[in-house]
């Protein structure tokens, strides 16, 4: 049976009030391929998409993307990370491995702007479509290629995980406790950052091809996108031969700046170790004399003595309500905030204020979704939310193929009883 369809256009902005039609973000006009499954690929492509991209996911027919499933929330047998990692996308289906699918995928690739993928290296080259052929065929494409460990050196062909991307990095061993294993983030926090670093290639290589007029490859690897933001961990090696580790709540040095208990059995985030913030910090608890104590006058001294100083503000702290104490050390302009679960993130005020707490309508459950908003905020072309991801692969076939390639309706469905679609 022919899977479920799209018909109808790609959904459009709304009018301006000058009477023209505003772009649907900044990267309107842009098309993106993606080849990308799971997170990493995924990810970077649904930000282009945010930002106005035409984001067209192609799955190959009747193996659909593993994400589709996953999430820990379950409505109706669907699950949701797919909301969030495949909104701002159109699906279609294409066997990349049969001569007509790969004739289609090449035909999309001439009218396309960018590619995005996220399989092991080498596959492309495998089903002929490596850069040489995309090429030939647009020389202004770009590539978007996100892996493991990158398309070159001794582990290209290998494997990658965001786990293991970010234990290889060194990232992992910063986080937890000394002297305990190094947990992990309850997130896959390397295939994001590889995503992010995946957009920021690919917006500059946009920008390149508008001198050039030529397209390129980006190439980004989860482990490095996981050390690109280990700081000055490698010069301080380097210089002073410092093993940076894990230091709990706080970093080792920088004080007062960690987590604190407040008096209705809440935690709050107090970060102080500047002067200036400092001496309001001691004024605001009653104790000003604090910020001139030598063992706390200079950020060096307070490093120095950070147990002591942690003891004494989590005295204070514990005696106070966390909402008071919030508003107490804003007021007297401290910088603090509560640890939030998500129940308590999606009511945030501001956040809500700032549209990053967006509904999107799931077509899978008929009803809406919250999701995160667009990061960042575009004042001109802000981007928007125009659909929680494809509900079935191939969803968008007949509307793609027929739009971008003048297929009618009858050949597409011919191509998805030869097994092409």
């Amino acid at each position: 049976m022919t899977p479920p369809t799209s018909s109808e256009p790609a959904e459009e902005s709304s009018t301006s009030p000058g009477g023209g039609t505003p772009p649907a973000g900044a990267l309107d006009g842009i098309r993106v391929l993606e080849l990308g499954s799971l997170i990493a690929g995924p990810f970077g492509a649904r930000l282009m998409g945010d930002l106005g991209a035409d984001v067209i996911k192609i799955e190959a027919p009747g193996l659909p993307d593993p994400l589709r499933g996953w999430g820990q929330a379950e409505r109706d047998g669907h699950r949701f990370l797919w909301t969030v990692y495949a909104r701002n996308k159109r699906a279609i289906t294409l066997d990349l491995r049969s001569e007509r699918g790969r004739e289609l995928f090449l035909e999309l690739v001439d009218q396309s702007d960018i590619i995005v993928e996220n399989f092991r290296p080498g596959t492309l080259e495998k089903l002929d479509l490596g850069y040489d052929v995309l090429r030939e065929r647009n020389r202004g494409i770009i590539l978007v290629r996100v892996s493991g460990y990158g398309q070159t050196g001794p582990d290209a062909g290998r494997a990658g995980y965001a786990s293991v991307a970010e234990a290889v990095s060194g990232l992992r061993h910063l986080n937890g406790y000394p002297d305990q294993p190094p947990p992990r983030i309850a997130l896959s926090l390397g295939d994001t950052l590889a995503g992010m670093f995946a957009v920021h290639g690919a917006l500059a290589a946009l920008y390149r091809r508008t001198v050039t007029g030529e397209g390129q490859i980006v190439d980004t690897a989860l482990n490095e996108a996981c050390l690109a933001i280990q700081e000055s961990t490698i010069p301080d090696y380097d210089q002073g031969g410092v093993v940076r580790g894990p230091s709990g709540t706080r970093l080792a040095g920088i004080a007062p700046s960690n987590i604190y208990p407040t008096g209705d059995g809440s935690l709050v985030v107090i970060g102080a170790n500047q002067d200036t913030v400092f001496a309001r910090l001691c004024t605001a608890m009653g104790r000003p004399e604090l910020s001139t104590d030598p063992r706390f006058a200079t950020h060096g001294a307070r490093g120095e003595n950070q147990d002591e100083l942690d003891e004494l503000i989590a005295q204070w702290t514990a005696e106070q309500p966390r909402d008071a104490l919030i508003e107490l050390l804003t007021a007297a302009g401290v910088v603090v905030g509560p640890i939030n679960t998500v129940a308590e993130v999606i009511r945030d005020p501001q956040l809500i204020a700032r549209g990053m707490i967006a509904e999107h309508f799931d077509e899978r459950i008929n009803d809406t979704v919250l999701g995160p908003g667009i990061v960042p905020q575009l004042t001109g072309t802000p981007g928007s939310i125009r659909n929680a991801g494809a509900p079935v692969p191939g969803y968008h076939n007949s509307e793609v193929l027929g739009a971008l390639l003048g297929l009618s309706s009858d050949a597409v469905a011919a191509l998805h009883d030869e097994g092409v679609v």
